[in-house]
């Protein structure tokens, strides 16, 4: 398992840039005022559109602004471009639990604890741990068990640490990702000012979404359609994917006004074989759909980049990894070949660490979870 810290970036190092360089321009005061800007409430749409690729998209070309519709996406990509699509899918992390008060729990699941990998702990039948966020907490006493049933059966959880937000999770005997399909809510992004609703599973969801883990949808991904995407096919433009589980921690709001000294969050990524293979492609412009797949790719190219400094460098990237003083950035194409060949950095990421010690996970259709 790899966990992937994201990072503010103040700047992009060229290749051939010297860490000199680098770190006579970076700041060590990133101003978050820079980064506010206004948003009226009535530019930010409640529902989406009935047909996802009839979204508004704007084109930036040649220093010039357009406006078209997503389903000519294909029209602005390069014919011999590859897109790199994040293939998450959103779980109903946000359990309601009533008292027989009335008094209402919400708990909002954020990173499972045992066990800790997302692919694991989705297939449990058995208890599980998560670390949650949890509303009204207050009213949740110590040693007392919430109980949510329906049809399916019952769902109980029980207050395993306060403090820290940890809650024990006890179901019918089926995967936990089915268990709460049957008890959980979709989480809307906090900017979305209404309730779930059953629409929702579907439309808060990509189309191509497959590995369940995510609290939060990929949405750059949201307007992909089968026919945007077979136009792209029809044009000879590549598509791959792997995946970044979204986290809560995407929401999470700068309260410093030095963003480098804000918390990030840590996230699950797995990539596959054919993905790094992919990327050694010559003369492919490489296209990452929304900044979820942009960081796991760029975090891809930074390991490689530890690699070359320590070839028993831990699979993990922290926010500020990529602004070390360094004599060289290497490209690439050397990053990915940072060990001689492909396969023996394969063999370097399935014998990795993450930062909590857990081994990485391979699963049998050699994609390598990071």
């Amino acid at each position: 398992m790899w966990r992937l810290s994201l990072s503010p970036r103040p700047s992009r190092l060229p290749t051939g840039t010297t860490g000199e360089d680098a770190s006579s321009r970076m700041d060590s005061f990133i101003d978050i005022e820079e980064y506010t800007y206004d948003l009226p409430a009535e530019k930010i749409a409640a529902y989406p559109l009935p047909q996802r690729d009839q979204s508004k998209l704007l084109v930036y070309r040649h220093g010039t602004i357009t406006h078209a519709r997503f389903d000519g996406l294909d029209e602005f990509v390069p014919g011999n471009a590859i897109l790199f699509f994040n293939d998450t899918k959103v779980i109903p992390a946000r359990l309601l639990f009533q008292k027989e008060t009335g008094a209402e729990i919400e708990i909002f699941l954020l990173n499972p604890l045992r066990p800790t990998l997302l692919a694991e702990a989705m297939q449990s039948s058995g208890t599980v741990q998560w670390q949650c966020s949890i509303g009204n907490l207050k009213r949740w006493n110590d040693g007392r068990v919430l109980v949510k049933q329906n049809e399916t059966g019952s769902l109980q959880a029980r207050l395993i640490n306060r403090e820290e937000g940890i809650v024990e999770f006890a179901g019918p005997l089926r995967p936990f990702a089915e268990v709460i399909l049957s008890f959980g809510d979709t989480p809307l992004p906090p900017y979305i000012k209404r309730k779930a609703e059953p629409i929702d599973r579907e439309r808060y969801q990509t189309i191509y979404s497959q590995a369940s883990g995510a609290v939060a949808a990929p949405t750059a991904g949201l307007h992909f359609t089968k026919r945007v995407l077979d136009n792209l096919q029809h044009r000879g433009i590549l598509t791959d994917f792997l995946t970044l589980h979204v986290s809560a921690g995407t929401f999470l709001p700068v309260k410093v006004r030095n963003a480098i000294t804000h918390d990030m969050h840590a996230e699950q990524v797995i990539v596959s074989e054919s993905a790094i293979l992919h990327l050694l492609l010559p003369d492919r412009p490489v296209l990452a759909v929304g900044t979820t797949s942009l960081r796991t790719l760029e975090s891809l190219y930074w390991y490689g980049v530890k690699l070359l400094d320590d070839p028993e460098a831990e699979f993990t990237i922290q926010k500020l990894d990529p602004y070390e003083a360094r004599k060289i950035t290497p490209t690439k194409e050397e990053s990915f070949r940072a060990k001689k060949h492909p396969s023996t950095f394969y063999r370097d990421i399935r014998s990795g660490w993450s930062m909590d010690s857990s081994p990485i996970f391979i699963n049998h259709s050699q994609r390598y979870c990071c």
